[in-house]
């Protein structure tokens, strides 16, 4: 096995690219990154009733918008079966291996049988002892058989130290003589998943926690091929709140890499929020640039315990972990504005909003506006939603900020026109002359100016809450402030 570190993301291509799945190849790409080391990416694509075109892509375009890179791949299991078969027949020929010739109704009345025994269900090694010529024989008369792995009968064990979970210890007795090609020559999962890290080279494996009971058996199969055995390191489960484990089938495009860049993610956030999932930093860190993150990550910062992934399904203000909304706003806030245009302008493209003026003479403008919006945005999608009213004179007006700060004071059906009025007697539009006016207007009007602050900025921007009050007004302009003060009355 060759010294530099080299380690591989296999997902396979039954549905869009989970989280879960996210993180495993996020933990296999910074171990790579910080040991100088490979990242590949082999698509399991075995399963072809469940695997598409569709799928393989979907996971392909998640790892590209996280920005995780693979230095060698796409690989497809599937061109590998040859091989695979290959492997099985070397290990049948050097006694590794046996064909089994039992039918699946006999297996499966002897597996019933042990459940009402309340014994281990368990292969009884009935085709183990068939010699060459019985064996032959069987397989001559057209007999269908399996090819199962010969487990040591001794008091031996299979020991390794994973990296995680330390040292874990598998008697020879305890593991069933396991199938690894099926009566129709297709390769297992078990079989091919180690033939290809074999061939590849591959020098740690890195993956979820339910890979953990196979690697006794494959460990079997490294040992009979005398293939170099690689370090093993178990992630722990990603749990939701309820401690169940997140999957596609129970919730759905939450827990979809997609959803979230669809729902205004940044890349480098969710890869930083879903590095945090499960690894404890020396420091307690929390916000990592990507060297940074490359330098410090370590497989013993994985937790041995499993971690809580916040799927939110009624919460009316986070739909997902309260973390990541925290993490995104962080990055959403303090990254050079320049960094974040790109996201913002698809999101507004999308939603109809962008113009093209905004990458010629208004750029200034729109850089502008957008730092002025972003501190107190969490995602990008927030630009269009909470921040439509300076982008566009097309915006709803929230209900509950109407009610509260309109409605609830008949007077301001007269007194934001006539302020609408003295705006626009105004020479210019400055931030202390703007000042003036309302205050005075407020004192002629006999009118407490928070009142006055409120309706106006629920009537120009839909909203109760937003940026610094004079900031706002300067932000969408002389022309549509008074345009939209004049139209007051029709809220009533």
């Amino acid at each position: 096995m060759t010294n530099k570190v080299c380690v591989r993301f296999a997902p396979s291509p039954t549905g869009y690219l989970h989280v879960g799945g996210a993180r495993t190849a996020i933990f296999n790409w910074l171990f790579a990154r910080k040991n100088n080391g490979k990242f590949l990416l082999r698509i399991e694509d075995t399963d072809a009733e469940r695997s598409s075109e569709d799928l393989i892509q979907g996971i392909l375009d998640g790892l590209e918008w996280l920005g995780i890179d693979f230095d060698e791949g796409p690989y497809f299991q599937s061109h590998f079966m040859d091989e695979h078969r290959k492997a099985a027949q070397t290990l049948l020929e050097n006694g590794h291996a046996y064909r089994c010739f039992c039918e699946k109704e006999e297996l499966d009345r002897k597996r019933e049988e042990a459940r009402k025994n309340k014994a281990p269900l368990m292969y009884d090694g009935t085709c183990r002892d068939l010699t060459e010529e019985e064996a032959s024989e069987k397989e001559a008369g057209g007999l269908p058989y399996t090819i199962r792995m010969k487990v040591p009968r001794d008091n031996g064990s299979v020991l390794f130290t994973d990296i995680v979970y330390g040292e874990i210890e598998k008697k020879h007795e305890d593991i069933e003589d396991f199938v690894i090609l099926r009566s129709n020559g297709q390769p297992l999962y078990i079989l091919s998943n180690t033939i290809d890290d074999i061939r590849d080279h591959i020098t740690h494996v890195i993956r979820g926690q339910d890979g953990l009971a196979n690697t006794p058996k494959q460990i079997l199969i490294y040992r009979a091929l005398g293939a170099p055995i690689p370090e093993f390191a178990h992630m722990s489960f990603a749990l939701d709140p309820k401690k169940a484990k997140i999957s596609k089938r129970k919730h759905g495009e939450k827990v979809a890499v997609h959803f979230y860049k669809e729902s205004g993610f940044l890349p480098w956030a969710m890869v930083n929020f879903l590095s945090l999932l499960g690894w404890s930093t020396p420091d307690s860190q929390q916000i990592f640039s990507k060297e940074e993150l490359i330098d410090i990550f370590s497989l013993k910062g994985i937790n041995k315990s499993n971690c809580i992934f916040d799927v939110r399904a009624n919460d009316p203000k986070f739909f997902t972990d309260p973390k990541a909304f925290s993490i995104n706003a962080h990055y959403l806030r303090n990254l050079p504005v320049a960094e974040i245009v790109p996201y913002v302008k698809q999101n507004l493209k999308k939603n109809g909003l962008w113009k093209p003026e905004y990458d010629g003479e208004k750029q200034q403008w729109f850089f502008d506006t957008l730092e002025l919006l972003r501190e107190r945005f969490h995602l990008i999608t927030d630009f269009s939603d909470l921040g439509r009213a300076f982008l566009s004179d097309n915006f709803e007006r929230d209900p509950k900020a109407v009610e509260k700060n309109i409605l609830k004071y008949n007077g301001l059906k007269d007194w934001l026109p006539e302020l609408a009025d003295r705006l626009q007697n105004m020479d210019g539009f400055f931030s202390e002359q703007i000042e003036q006016v309302i205050r005075k207007t407020a004192e002629d009007l006999d009118v407490k100016i928070g009142i006055l602050i409120n309706g106006i900025r629920t009537v120009i921007t839909g909203q109760s809450v937003g940026p610094g009050f004079i900031e706002m007004l300067l932000a969408i302009g002389k022309n549509r402030v008074i345009e939209r003060l004049r139209q007051t009355p029709d809220l009533f």
